[in-house]
């Protein structure tokens, strides 16, 4: 028989136990920094986040990124194929470097057949002078993370039809497409967010209405539908005005998936003790969500967020792959796919097809990443 030992000694309620600083700091952390602790276990999120922070940060400063200019053209090199890059030269390491660049045409396939001079040396330097641009539309500069000197050429991807270098397309792209998915989640989490909550708290009449038009939304196919509300773009308005109306496209048929899930949470939380202390005391509706159930299920929402903008990105892409989303002069992964759309010059010019390479990264490492955020932001999840 197990014997149970208690102390005689005076309650004291002022006296705690003592903990060891680890137990400490577990006990005494606050919500966002156990998620960010279980965050860290998880290694494949975390290489994902890193992943996408390069990316965006690549965006950003594309024109520094890129070795040539968005529109400049280079019509000697139409249709080069990736140009190599080396490292030693007749048995000796002198850094980076690629050989002049000339073709010759073959007049049985018709088609240009580019080759190496040898004899022609273009050391690779970087953080040099080249094409000139507008960062961000107000400061001027033509400083470039890497390039050749003329009349040297640095086709890392190719180029295209029109002798675009698709590096630079690619990373000037990625602007565009990744910033479609941020403020097209940006509209959804806001139309989501209001009537989800709504839907949640006040039930009744105001939460069958929000659950029939959910229901109709969500009973149309997806794809289908971004492209008849497409087509319905006037031909004749600005590039801006395009990005603007695809990202409102993208958000209002996005806005339901979230909505459905902050219901089911508010359910939950309106029957919660502090809700109703929070009731008692007068507090209006409005405070009630903002102050004191959102900040409940905010973890989940960031979570849900990071699974959602993959789907815009891909979205926006099927959409200019098609013709009906953004169109030239914008440039994004979506608009460069949809040159490569003729099989025969894919065939024949395969790296026409890489724009499709960093949509399948970003969209692998926003699934990861979002796995990762769900399950740090699982309370039942060890």
């Amino acid at each position: 028989m197990n014997q149970h030992w208690v102390s005689d000694k005076p309650f004291d309620p002022h006296v705690t136990a003592e903990l060891s600083p680890e137990q400490e700091k577990f006990f005494l952390a606050s919500q966002w920094q156990l998620i960010w602790w279980k965050f860290k276990r998880h290694k494949i999120a975390m290489l994902s986040m890193a992943f996408l922070l390069f990316t965006y940060g690549v965006a950003l400063f594309a024109e520094f990124f890129s070795p040539y200019a968005l529109h400049s053209r280079h019509t000697d090199t139409i249709y080069s194929p990736p140009q190599p890059v080396h490292f030693v030269h007749q048995g000796e390491f002198i850094g980076p470097y690629v050989h002049g660049w000339s073709y010759k045409l073959n007049m049985d396939k018709l088609v240009r057949e580019y080759k190496e001079d040898t004899s022609k040396i273009y050391p690779v330097k970087f953080f040099c002078e080249g094409d000139s641009y507008t960062l961000w539309g107000m400061f001027e500069g033509n400083t470039h993370l890497f390039c050749v000197d003329y009349p040297g050429s640095i086709y890392l991807l190719g180029t295209d039809r029109l002798g675009h270098d698709m590096l630079s397309r690619i990373t000037y792209g990625a602007r565009i497409s990744l910033t479609i998915g941020l403020l097209g989640i940006l509209l959804s989490f806001v139309l989501g967010l209001t009537f989800g909550g709504m839907a949640g708290y006040y039930g009744g009449f105001i939460d069958s209405s929000v659950q029939r038009v959910t229901e109709i939304i969500r009973s149309f196919p997806e794809l289908p539908l971004w492209m008849a509300l497409s087509a319905l773009l006037p031909l004749n308005w600005s590039p801006l005005w395009i990005f603007f109306g695809i990202t409102l496209i993208l958000a209002m048929l996005d806005w339901t998936g979230l909505a459905r899930t902050v219901r089911g949470k508010i359910l939950a939380l309106r029957e919660e003790d502090y809700t109703t202390a929070a009731l008692l005391m007068g507090a209006k509706p409005s405070r009630i969500l903002t102050r004191h159930m959102f900040p409940s299920l905010f973890s989940h929402l960031i979570a849900s967020a990071s699974l959602s903008i993959p789907a815009m990105i891909l979205g926006e892409t099927a959409l200019s792959f098609l013709g009906l989303g953004l169109r030239p002069p914008i440039t994004s992964w979506g608009v460069l796919l949809n040159e490569a759309q003729n099989i025969n010059n894919v065939a024949v010019y395969p790296w026409l097809m890489l724009p499709v390479v960093p949509v399948i990264l970003v969209i692998l490492a926003f699934n990861f990443m979002g796995d990762g955020l769900r399950d740090a932001a699982d309370p039942y999840h060890n």
